[in-house]
């Protein structure tokens, strides 16, 4: 019968479905180096971590280019879950507290992902146009949790941003290797300059942070 046929390993149905599964495997392989702290990883180093031969990888991808912009296309909507899911209401001060606690966290979760974009897309039309429409939606997402920031000068709105963004996180918490703690707390500092909220205001005891981070 047909049916049955079709499921045989060496029907077109099992076919593609093997290939799905490699191609899946492969991208699997792909992040799990990323996420590693390798920033790069060749195609012998994919194809070594997916258990698969080099050609594998490049029969279902053309490059590594092609490679990691679909990586960096599939973990946009992995990693969107990191970016909500708190409450947005209350006093400016407490959402500034919550804001930043929420932006250190998710951030330490894709630093590794984002920074590998950032090594490569000075060769990559694709890697470029997916980090433009993340800075795109991570504004609308501080216009989500700050309303207010559309009364600031542009000035002021810029600085916001800059304040929140992920370049300025990556700089307070690697290359000056503050804490969780210290760095949510400068960052609040400078929100509050631009919003002329009294820092006392967003200051307390840290819960998410034990005093080691």
């Amino acid at each position: 019968m047909s049916s049955r046929s079709s499921t045989k390993n060496g029907s077109p149905d099992g076919r593609l479905q093997r290939s799905v599964r490699s191609r899946q495997i492969i991208l699997d392989a792909i992040v799990s180096l990323v996420e590693e702290g390798n920033l790069v990883p060749t195609a012998q180093q994919v194809a070594w971590r997916a258990g698969v031969g080099l050609r594998t990888v490049f029969r279902h991808f053309d490059d590594m280019e092609a490679l990691f912009a679909e990586m960096d296309w599939k973990l946009a909507d992995a990693h969107a879950r990191f970016f909500v899911g708190v409450d947005r209401t209350g006093p400016l001060a407490e959402r500034i507290r919550a804001a930043t606690e929420q932006r250190d966290q998710a951030y330490e979760m894709v630093k590794y992902v984002i920074l590998s974009s950032q090594v490569q897309m000075w060769q990559s039309k694709t890697l470029r146009r997916n980090w433009a429409r993340k800075r795109r939606e991570l504004r609308q997402d501080l216009e989500n949790w700050f309303p207010e920031v559309k009364k600031l000068s542009e000035s002021r709105q810029a600085a916001a941003e800059v304040a929140m963004c992920f370049e300025t996180w990556y700089h307070l918490r690697y290359d000056q290797r503050l804490t969780h703690k210290e760095t949510v707390a400068s960052i609040n500092e400078m929100l509050c300059l631009l919003f002329e909220v009294d820092p006392v205001l967003v200051a307390r005891p840290a819960l998410l942070y034990p005093a080691a981070l």
